[in-house]
């Protein structure tokens, strides 16, 4: 989706450009133009970011924002989101706050109602201020601290859907994160909520403080992955599976846009998966794929927890060491020669919701921007 600054790159002919196309030396009678100009490019490549969601589900979905304290509201605090459709907001630069999506919903012509899964508790399909009701899949979003965006997919209030952010036109890592597989499929018995519809976190089914991260618990040294939230991590490797899971759970990106898709993984499409987590500093991951005509798999160990786990997928994601089925990954992407091989990269999503518009990267507007300024000012800069 193309971003305009709302900057033009119209800039006015001085009294010293007319006296240097006359042949005259230019008078410095202008010292802060440097900084002048200075200012104006960073107010004009300041744009913030537009947010698209995008819902690839069977069904309906409630999507619900909310905004940190002392972020604006952007346009709605929840909405309707009917099964292929997309929907956009224009997010200013130090916006913070959280999406997710709410399932099973029912709304009377007021507007007036309540959602199965992650209701927020306003009654209304508006949030108004209001945030989701656990278990919910949470898309939370830091723009512009010091020049970077932070964004993350986390589980730590337990898991409802499917659910990816995508970063586009940005610059760095710009890292696609979140969790493609259907844990309400394979839940544990003892997480499982709304008959099966959303699956709770440990904290959120036993409310310890081990769990928790709370009380004797509440720092990084203290808390550690339990067999709950290496569970998650198993099968969602990119999102926040418990309090501190921050290694390799958090992105950075500067200047993006974002596109947010429920259930990005259609059954039409025919592959296999491969979503490797970055690597962290305190667990060893090693990992081997094999494609077959049977299907492709993946086997997986971590030391630090000296669990196995092994994804296939026709089969899903099975554990080695006591571990239930946590269900099929609805397969992603394609390979040329039809046999389903491991994808190194999220090249697949790059078309969602963005098929048919046309797209401008803020670094070749940024381009732009600074190529005009310096023909403009070049020459008188060099006089002086």
């Amino acid at each position: 989706m193309a971003k305009h600054s709302g900057c033009s790159l119209f800039f006015p002919v001085t009294e010293s450009q007319r006296e240097q196309a006359a042949g005259m030396d230019p008078s410095p009678r202008h010292p802060y133009l440097l900084s002048i100009l200075t200012v104006f490019t960073l107010l004009c490549t300041s744009q913030g970011a537009t947010f698209t969601f995008v819902n690839r589900c069977e069904y309906t979905v409630w999507p619900g924002i909310l905004a940190n304290a002392g972020s604006p509201r952007l346009g709605s605090t929840g909405f309707e989101l009917q099964k292929g459709s997309s929907r956009s907001f224009q997010a200013p630069t130090g916006w913070s706050g959280r999406f997710w999506g709410r399932t099973g919903c029912k709304f009377d012509g007021s507007g007036s109602g309540t959602c199965q899964t992650a209701d927020c508790g306003s009654g209304q399909v508006e949030c108004n201020g209001l945030g989701a009701a656990p278990p919910a899949t949470l898309a939370e979003f830091t723009l512009g601290t010091g020049g970077q965006d932070f964004y993350d997919v986390s589980l730590v209030d337990g898991y409802n859907l499917q659910m990816v952010v995508e970063p586009s036109n940005g610059l760095g890592d710009c890292t696609t994160t979140g969790c493609l597989a259907d844990l309400n499929q394979q839940c544990p018995t003892e997480l499982k909520a709304e008959g099966g519809s959303a699956c709770k976190s440990a904290c959120g089914a036993f409310g310890s403080p081990e769990y928790c991260c709370s009380g004797a618990y509440s720092t990084p040294a203290t808390c550690r992955p339990t067999i709950y939230s290496e569970m998650f991590k198993a099968a969602c490797p990119r999102s926040y599976s418990y309090a501190y899971d921050d290694a390799t759970s958090t992105f950075t990106c500067s200047g993006a846009d974002y596109t947010v898709t429920f259930c990005p993984s259609s059954p039409s499409q025919k592959s296999s998966w491969d979503y490797p987590a970055p690597a962290a500093a305190s667990t060893t991951t090693t990992s081997s794929a094999t494609s077959q005509d049977s299907g492709a798999s993946i086997e997986a160990s971590n030391p630090g927890s000296g669990s196995q786990f092994v994804y296939n997928s026709s089969s899903g994601l099975d554990f080695g060491s006591g571990f239930s089925d946590l269900g099929s990954v609805d397969d992603v992407g394609s390979s040329e020669d039809g046999t389903g091989a491991l994808l190194g990269d999220t090249s697949w999503l790059a078309g969602l919701a963005m098929e048919n518009s046309a797209t401008m990267t803020k670094s070749s507007s940024l381009f732009a921007l600074l190529l005009s300024t310096v023909t403009l000012w070049f020459p008188l800069l060099y006089r002086w």
